[in-house]
């Protein structure tokens, strides 16, 4: 296989150094569309193509080219993947169809126990008030889902900077965002150089809420809201699941650039974020050419495979 074959391995590579520039140069929703469809198109194509080579391997075996029928001497004359890299590629394949299989399983726990947990929640409406000195806010999804409040959050925010939590947790929900978290997460687990797309989009969701918020409140109440609930949150820091307005660390754990929330805080404070049809295309032909190499790769190998069963 050469360089061009290999595409779908390399431009994971390319992308986990892009994906923190585009999500907050784009659109957050964008943004969202784009990443989610990048990682996973990437986790595809690169399982493809560890399959082709694994595969292409495996076939050059005795044992296995006795039984495919297919002519050894035809093999031995092929340029293909060396056995090598094809246990490489194989352990790699096991270990991230593993990883995927582990990893919706555990999605899908954690939603069907999100969804026990929301129609338990106290009240008939989408928001639910918990009695808790600790302020948190998240959202549940499920059928129907609702929006978690404590008394500790409430009481820590003004009346305007309340609407700017609920109308904040009230977009995660409208717009489905556990579905494009869950879909990258399960990407990263699929191939682990994902990773920063998945850390993005979910940088990208929270900016979508946070835009969506600020559509009614406007831009410098909502920035204010976010800064007030990451005080409140900091002071008395609650457990388990996604905190207040999406806060978490102010900076990310080398230190070295600032974390999700400074960067959300100043993306409120700017001019929303321009349409970049050119960065847009530019991603959406590297998602394109990641197919087309897995596809040539597996031409390749059907080719491969029909000439040797016919010689």
């Amino acid at each position: 296989m050469d360089v061009d074959g290999l595409l779908p391995l390399i431009l994971p590579v390319v992308m986990a150094g892009a994906a923190r520039p585009l999500s907050g140069l784009l659109p957050p929703r964008t943004a969202t569309w784009l990443l989610t469809a990048t990682s996973v198109v990437l986790a595809l194509a690169s399982t493809a193509t560890l399959a082709v080579l694994a595969l292409g391997g495996a076939l050059r075996l005795p044992p296995i080219a006795r039984l495919g029928h297919l002519s050894e001497h035809v093999l031995r004359h092929t340029t293909g993947t060396s056995p090598a890299v094809a246990a490489v590629a194989g352990l790699a394949l096991v270990a991230s169809l593993f990883a995927a299989v582990h990893t919706v399983a555990a999605q899908a726990r954690a939603l069907l126990d999100g969804a026990r947990i929301a129609r338990g929640l106290p009240g008939q409406g989408v928001l639910a008030v918990v009695e808790d000195a600790a302020p948190d806010a998240f959202a549940l999804p499920g059928r129907p889902g609702r929006i978690v409040v404590s008394t500790g959050m409430l009481a820590a925010l003004d009346s305007a900077e309340r609407a700017v939590l609920l109308a904040h947790e009230h977009a995660h929900l409208a717009g489905r965002h556990h579905l494009f978290r869950a879909a990258a997460r399960t990407a990263a687990a699929v191939n682990p150089l994902l990773r920063p797309l998945r850390s993005a989009v979910t940088y990208t969701t929270e900016r979508w809420a946070d835009e969506s918020a600020a559509a009614g409140a406007g831009r410098e109440r909502a920035a204010r809201a976010i800064g007030r609930a990451a005080l409140a949150r900091n002071r008395r820091p609650g457990p388990g699941h996604a905190s207040a307005l999406g806060i978490g660390s102010v900076l990310n754990r080398r230190g070295a650039r600032p974390g999700p929330l400074p960067r959300r805080v100043a993306a409120l404070l700017a001019p929303p974020p321009r349409r970049r049809g050119v960065l847009v295309a530019a991603t959406v032909v590297l998602i394109v050419l990641s197919v087309l190499s897995a596809n040539d790769g597996a031409i390749d190998l059907h080719q491969l495979i029909e000439h040797a069963q016919a010689g």
